[in-house]
């Protein structure tokens, strides 16, 4: 397996474009993008567990529920979420998609972020219709942009593999950098792949990989109303059809977590006003579901993020954070240290702290990716979330992101 140029492009079939229609005020910044595949691919999703959901999610929940879908399109600038006619204004940006790609509207997956409770008009979305289509291409980065709100950088990624012989690939791109919290949150993710492989067993490895992936990432608390993983396989590579599990069904799976996780870490580390990306390795732990949950506390708990931007090694807060974590864990048996790129450091074992150098732990939290490795020493389960620093910038851009 190896990482390939093209994001959603990657994979054989697939175009993508994204322009500016004038949904947001600033021209620079493109607001509306599209995927299409050269085909109908078989389709899968998952979807925020916030009660509050975008009205985009209704109607793609209603699109896909046949397992088939063959275009993506998603605006950024407004989320279309708590408005009256959101449902119509996502249905009728599906038929625009009809119209002017000839691919049926009920094929269509439909996103929207930004603001929620401002009213989306459909008329930029019509006026830009003819640019968008007409410039689809190998434009992965393009659609990449079209989606992004608040973040500073596009992510996307691809990779190739082998299956049966055939030459075969899986392309993502994805936003998010605010308002993302575990279950789903302001992120969007749109893959592509050119596998052959059922609906159900897309759906299956959808789900599971999310579970230890995009369900891993907390920047901020809050799960968002809008976010969505979906993903388009449309059997172009020319593979022996996946209908089981198997040999063929596990690659898969290993290519689609390798997309998962880079976009996971470039979404974890582009948190509004983040500096620094962490990573939290909980391992030694009696079963999967307490890695987790310690895992996730640590990531979310604010003070040790705060204690991550000003680079102090108060490993304090880290155990505070597995103490009311709600996982049953001897605490005696905890060890913590903090790794990066400038060494590793132990600052507690068997629960309790123990003497290192401050001006080495000081030099390693400095770096722009921090590992906080936590060892319960119980067994062996382990688990990884992701998060950022809390900055002094995460509060200035939130004070007034709706003005």
């Amino acid at each position: 397996m190896k990482m390939i140029d093209g994001g959603v492009c990657a994979a054989k079939g697939f175009k993508a474009n994204g322009t500016h229609c004038g949904i947001r005020k600033n021209r620079t910044k493109r607001d509306i993008s599209l995927i299409v595949s050269q085909v109908p691919a078989s389709a899968a999703a998952v979807y925020t567990t916030n009660l509050v959901k975008g009205a985009p999610l209704t109607v793609t929940k209603q699109n896909i529920s046949n397992g088939i879908a063959q275009a993506v399109i998603c605006n950024s600038g407004n989320a279309n979420t708590c408005n009256a006619n959101g449902v119509e204004v996502a249905r009728k940006m599906c038929e625009l998609v009809q119209r002017f790609t000839g691919i049926e509207s009920s094929d269509v997956v439909v996103a929207s972020t930004g603001v929620i409770g401002q009213p989306l008009d459909i008329t930029p979305i019509e006026s830009g219709m003819e640019q968008l289509v007409s410039g689809l291409g190998l434009n992965s980065q393009y659609a990449a942009e079209g989606i992004m709100t608040t973040d500073t950088v596009k992510k996307e990624i691809a990779v190739e593999f082998e299956l049966g012989g055939k030459t075969c690939r899986i392309g993502g791109i994805a936003k998010g950098s605010g308002m993302i919290h575990p279950n789903m949150a302001t992120m969007l993710v749109f893959i592509t792949s050119d596998v052959k492989i059922s609906s159900q067993m897309l759906q299956k490895a959808l789900k599971s990989d999310v579970a230890d992936t995009f369900n891993m990432i907390s920047i901020d608390g809050d799960t968002s109303t809008n976010d969505m993983a979906v993903v388009l396989a449309n059997g172009m590579a020319g593979n022996e059809e996946i209908t089981c599990e198997g040999k063929d069904f596990e690659t898969f799976m290993k290519a689609l977590n390798t997309v998962n996780v880079y976009l996971c870490r470039m979404i974890a580390g582009d948190g509004e006003g983040a500096t620094k990306l962490l990573e939290c390795k909980v391992s030694g732990a009696p079963d999967k579901e307490t890695a987790k949950i310690v895992a996730k506390s640590v990531i979310c708990s604010s003070l040790t993020k705060a204690a991550m931007f000003g680079a102090d090694a108060n490993w304090g807060r880290v155990l505070c954070a597995v103490g009311y974590s709600g996982a049953r864990v001897d605490v005696e048996k905890i060890s913590c240290s903090f790794r990066s790129e400038a060494g590793e450091v132990c600052v507690c074992e068997n629960g309790s702290g123990v003497e290192f150098s401050e001006e080495l732990a000081k030099k390693i939290l400095s770096e722009n990716e921090i590992e906080i490795l936590v060892d319960l020493h119980e067994s062996n389960f382990e688990a990884t979330a992701w998060g950022c620093d809390l900055t002094y910038d995460y509060v200035k851009i939130n004070g007034d992101y709706r003005t």
